[in-house]
């Protein structure tokens, strides 16, 4: 749209700026390559005055962050697992391999606890 020399820019129906900050939104977290003059430094095209939330989230969001969340919830649950076959394996069962959920092992193991304290109370 050109303007004509006596419209100015408050005319129009927004004004420069307004059209920058579109702009800008649109291109939030861009990063041009061009250096600052004589800075050498990369500028940024928006301000990135993000929350500490919004941080999180978009750290959060990338493929390399939730590989490495998966990797170590992997872990997490196996070392779960382990520790609850090494706490069935000194639980008493008929028949010894017999397969118990992990609230079944929980509650035989607080049964077996209450019968061995009342075993050294006697």
């Amino acid at each position: 749209m050109m303007l004509s020399p006596e419209q100015t820019d408050s005319d129009l129906p927004w004004s420069q700026s307004d059209a920058e900050t579109m702009l800008n939104d649109i291109k939030v977290g861009c990063i041009t390559d061009d250096p600052m003059e004589g800075e050498g430094k990369t500028k940024s095209l928006a301000p990135q005055a993000l929350s500490r939330e919004e941080k999180r989230r978009r750290r959060r969001a990338t493929a390399k962050y939730r590989s490495a969340h998966a990797t170590r919830e992997r872990i997490r649950v196996e070392a779960f697992n382990v520790a609850f076959a090494e706490l069935r394996k000194l639980l008493p069962t008929l028949p010894p391999d017999k397969k118990l959920s992990k609230i079944e092992i929980l509650r035989l193991a607080i049964c077996y606890i209450s019968y061995l304290n009342h075993v050294l109370d006697v």
